[in-house]
């Protein structure tokens, strides 16, 4: 009898101790979701006059200007002593820290395929040696590569890109980029900088063509795309002996995707 007294008691606690967990949570004061959310006229925006890069700069506005009202309202909460809005504000600020935010805009497809690489721009060298900094500070080792290291070296490459579209360190910046890309496995966006590596300069000293036919074969299966890519690799980069590996892997390929072609009916 005495232990099912005590287990009682035990539920009992437990009971109270979990709803206290739940104490002033302000669940209900959530704002409800209801799908789409309803937008005054003030907020209609007419889409055929806003370009792309205008609503990405706005929305980076707005993200900001939550995150600083968020802030705002939770140091208002601690210095006037109010607790539970202060938990509030902390866990709302808390989910904004911890949810994936994007950079819509991709550098490498803003700037167009027809720049060319002209001039030493000092600062367009200096921000290209912090980016390369950076990336070197986030380790050789693919596994214990520091990927925060990663996206601000390749913060460093794109504004490089965006500020001096005729320095001479473009197609380096996005090569390199174009290596970052393919590790975080974005291989449509890591091809994109290879390609304008060697768009901007057809003479560039990276493999830019030998590792953008190999994501087209590799990763994305393109394969029609990766064999010319490959061939003309071969001629350019090719004839470089510290590419010999690369050579002879692409000569390897292209007899196989041949061979693969023949034997189809």
């Amino acid at each position: 009898m005495a232990r099912k007294i005590c287990t009682g008691v035990l539920v009992v606690l437990l009971s109270v101790l979990v709803g206290c967990q739940d104490v002033d949570r302000g669940k209900g004061q959530l704002i409800p979701q209801t799908g789409r959310q309803s937008l005054g006229p003030a907020s209609v925006v007419n889409i055929a006059d806003t370009s792309e890069v205008d609503i990405v700069e706005q929305m980076s506005v707005n993200r900001q200007a939550y995150r600083q009202g968020l802030e705002l309202l939770a140091g208002y909460y601690l210095r006037t002593g109010n607790n539970m809005k202060l938990e509030w504000a902390q866990k709302e600020l808390a989910a904004l820290n911890t949810m994936p935010k994007y950079n819509y805009i991709i550098e490498a497809n803003v700037a167009p395929a027809n720049l060319k690489v002209s001039a030493s721009i000092p600062d367009a060298d200096n921000l290209y040696y912090d980016a390369q900094q950076l990336d070197k500070n986030a380790g050789a080792l693919p596994v214990l590569k520091n990927e925060n290291q990663l996206r601000l070296a390749l913060e460093k490459y794109n504004e490089l890109i965006k500020k001096y579209p005729s320095s001479d360190k473009i197609d380096d910046a996005a090569f390199n980029a174009g290596v970052i890309y393919e590790y975080f496995k974005d291989y449509s966006i890591a091809l994109l900088y290879y390609k304008r590596a060697f768009q901007w300069d057809p003479e560039t000293i990276y493999p830019a063509r030998f590792r953008a036919a190999r994501v087209l074969d590799k990763n994305l299966h393109r394969n029609d795309e990766a064999l010319q890519l490959y061939q003309q690799a071969v001629k350019t980069e090719g004839q470089f002996e510290k590419y010999r590996e690369w050579k002879e892997f692409a000569e390897r390929r292209i007899q196989e995707m041949q061979k693969l072609d023949e034997e189809q009916p």
